[in-house]
């Protein structure tokens, strides 16, 4: 893993989104293309979002492209490039979440910094939990603070997060069972193929290749309907990924 080499917390930050929700593999094929691309916060922040959304492109969940993108010019503007050390400033910032300002505490300034992610919740359930269902992470998180290595907290992490997902493949080998479906946090997610997720990636691969479009177009190349796409469509634009004209023949563009 990369950015377990690296000290720098704009490359540390980078890791952390891809990480979000996306497994280890996938992100591996994207950390450095992505690095190589926007080595820092200023390269990022001055990016278009069509160069951001094309190098992001495959590794799902797109909207986080967008919120990196956002957070670096927010760092340049309000921090002076630098990302903040403050759990609070963190959690300001667009995309992240608790889970990912510990993390970001942790990894990028070594500061012993209580989190949770998928790995940290499987040891605990398993070790401190082994018969109950409906744990709540707050019951987890005082386990954590009292267990964290408070002189090489880095480290200590990547160890038990290791160890969380070697437990979790050999559960799933030897039991079938996903101990941190027993979290109260737990969500089983919905399956990809057929969803709106994969018709929003489609409608914005589509755009990076033509660079303007109409909701008639998209209904011959993606065979759904006109009023479906346009709901898509709308939250596309919503979240800041494209710009719709006026009018049911409204050309639809990739925002800058």
């Amino acid at each position: 893993m990369p950015w377990r080499d690296t000290k720098d917390p704009y490359a540390i930050l980078v890791s952390e989104v891809m990480l979000q929700q996306t497994q280890v593999s996938r992100v591996l094929k994207y950390y450095e293309p992505f690095l190589q691309k926007f080595p820092d916060f200023q390269s990022l922040a001055g990016a278009k979002i069509e160069d951001v959304l094309r190098v992001w492109q495959g590794l799902g969940y797109n909207r986080r492209a967008l919120s990196l993108r956002k957070l670096a010019g927010i760092v340049m503007e309000q921090h002076g490039g630098r990302l903040p050390r403050n759990r609070k400033e963190l959690e300001l910032l667009p995309g992240i979440g608790k889970g990912t300002a510990g993390a970001l505490l942790a990894f990028a300034f070594n500061v012993p910094e209580p989190f949770i992610e998928t790995n940290i919740r499987r040891v605990f359930i398993r070790f401190f939990f082994p018969r109950r269902k409906k744990i709540d992470d707050a019951e987890i998180m005082k386990m954590v603070a009292r267990a964290i290595d408070h002189k090489n907290p880095r480290e200590w992490y990547w160890a038990l997060m290791d160890y969380g997902a070697m437990l979790g493949g050999q559960a799933m080998k030897k039991e079938g069972k996903n101990s941190n479906a027993r979290s109260v946090h737990y969500k089983k997610q919905s399956p990809f193929s057929g969803s709106d997720r994969e018709l929003r990636g489609k409608i914005l691969r589509i755009l990076l290749s033509r660079k303007e479009i109409t909701v008639d177009f998209l209904v011959l190349e993606t065979k759904k309907p006109h009023k479906h796409l346009e709901k898509v469509i709308a939250g596309l634009e919503r979240d800041g990924f494209c710009s719709v004209g006026n009018g049911p023949k409204g050309k639809i563009r990739l925002s800058r």
